[in-house]
């Protein structure tokens, strides 16, 4: 499977959130106009008014409503594979991200993970679980659970190689759909010892859902972090839709 080249929107709203980020858009000055973002990348209004749409969407221009769109703020989003990979997410932000592999291998798909991928439980799957470090200090656990025919790629996966995903990615595998399940849990023992917290501290626990343009599951991911340290913000204009989706539960694990 080869990846796809970014859709040109993509390439546009990247190119106009590089010039809010560098200063040469400031909060307060009028966006260009739809005709001269056109005519600047040579393209029809339709790419031009998704990138615009993707850029109020994440707080960074107003909505206009008739009048010329203003710029808000440099208001810094996520990029796609930082959804999913924290070497990406870590290393944009300037840490150094190190692992520890504690196992590696083909092992029947338990109840949870079969379902995540659509397969009948106790099928054969890859298994990858592994300790990340940032600057050298142990944050978080990761469990990755795949599909034989993606994790095939990753059997020969080391503590030295830089970035999962992105060996996936030159294997050919896409990722083109993440959704994210955010939580708090509590330590377990097995936690605690191994990223070095006392039994019973709260940690945020993540589990991931990968698949490709087809709708094919990709990976299913159980991500275990320190609480102290992780600040989750997000930016929402009046008529666009949160990417935040809020439940209450009444069972606390």
């Amino acid at each position: 499977m080869s990846r796809r080249e970014p859709q040109q929107y993509l390439k546009i709203a990247n190119y106009l959130k590089g010039e809010i980020a560098n200063g040469n858009l400031k909060p307060g000055d009028f966006f260009p106009s739809e005709a001269e973002l056109c005519e600047q990348f040579d393209t029809s209004r339709g790419p031009v008014r998704q990138a615009m749409a993707t850029l109020r969407a994440q707080g960074a221009i107003s909505s206009g409503r008739g009048r010329r769109s203003v710029v808000l703020g440099n208001f810094t989003a996520e990029n796609f594979e930082s959804t999913y990979s924290a070497s990406a997410r870590y290393n944009e932000c300037g840490l150094k991200v190190s692992q520890k592999i504690l196992v590696l291998g083909r092992v029947p798909a338990p109840e949870e993970a079969a379902s995540a991928l659509s397969i009948p439980e106790g099928e054969s799957i890859v298994y990858l679980k592994r300790l990340r470090s940032l600057d050298d200090e142990i944050r978080m656990i990761q469990e990755h659970y795949f599909p034989l025919d993606v994790g095939r790629h990753i059997m020969g996966f080391d503590d030295t190689d830089p970035s999962l995903h992105r060996m996936l990615a030159s294997a050919g595998v896409p990722v083109d759909n993440v959704n994210r399940v955010l939580r708090t849990i509590r330590a377990n023992k097995e936690d605690a010892e191994l990223l070095g917290v006392k039994e019973g501290e709260p940690l945020w626990y993540v589990r991931l859902y990968l698949h490709d343009h087809n709708g094919e599951p990709v990976e299913y991911g159980r991500y275990k972090y320190r609480a102290e340290g992780v600040q989750i913000s997000l930016s929402t204009v009046r008529g666009t839709s949160s990417p935040l989706r809020l439940n209450i539960l009444h069972e606390v694990v």
